[in-house]
């Protein structure tokens, strides 16, 4: 079996991923501690997914798993999107990212809190052979934070298949077991079933 390198540097990602693709058999080991981060400079997920396996692959020298995840508002024209991680600013957290869409949303009722979370997740080999899969959650944005699990938006999204519980309000396994990131990881583990040679290339944009 192949192993596959975590780009990721969030530990958060790192737990969820590791426990969804253990039990789909695939080995995954950590990002070396010599390898820096990459610079998500793309302007999609897509993009951003394939520059951070491409680089950690090309840096440790085996297959690489990278994932971007960007939630996308409707009554804000999408954003935060692709800044998802950085909506308050470079170096801001998820408390002070939260505040600032709820801000954003303070008049906003009804069907217009609509959102979506997606989460795009590529292989790369040393090679150079990438491609990538993804995995979506539809759901809304909630007038205040509710739950102490999870991170990132996930006190303030309520998924459309569990009306009034937050991610936050979910138990990991809970989250697992439908979330766009799981959603994602099993894509990749049936496509790496199939027959990773035979998986479409995609270009750095998407």
């Amino acid at each position: 079996m192949t192993t596959f390198v975590l780009a990721t540097a969030n530990a958060h990602k790192a737990i969820e991923m590791r426990a969804v693709l253990g039990e789909l058999g695939i080995d995954v080991v950590g990002r070396p501690d010599d390898v820096d981060d990459v610079e998500e400079t793309a302007r999609t997920l897509e993009g951003n997914a394939l520059l951070k396996a491409l680089t950690i692959a090309a840096a440790t020298g085996h297959a690489a798993i990278a994932d971007d995840t960007g939630l996308f508002v409707d009554a804000l024209e999408g954003r935060p999107g692709v800044r998802s991680a950085r909506y308050a600013g470079e170096g801001a957290g998820d408390d002070e990212n939260i505040t600032k869409l709820l801000g954003e949303l303070d008049h906003v009722e009804g069907t217009a809190r609509a959102a979506h979370f997606r989460t795009v997740i590529a292989v790369a080999y040393p090679s150079g052979e990438s491609w990538w899969v993804e995995g979506v959650l539809e759901g809304s944005i909630t007038w205040e934070r509710r739950g102490g699990h999870g991170f990132g938006y996930d006190a303030v999204f309520e998924p459309r298949h569990s009306p009034g519980r937050t991610l936050g309000e979910m138990t990991l396994s809970e989250k697992n077991a439908t979330s766009h990131r799981a959603a994602a990881l099993r894509a990749l583990a049936a496509a790496l079933t199939a027959s990773s040679r035979d998986a479409p290339t995609r270009s750095l944009e998407g």
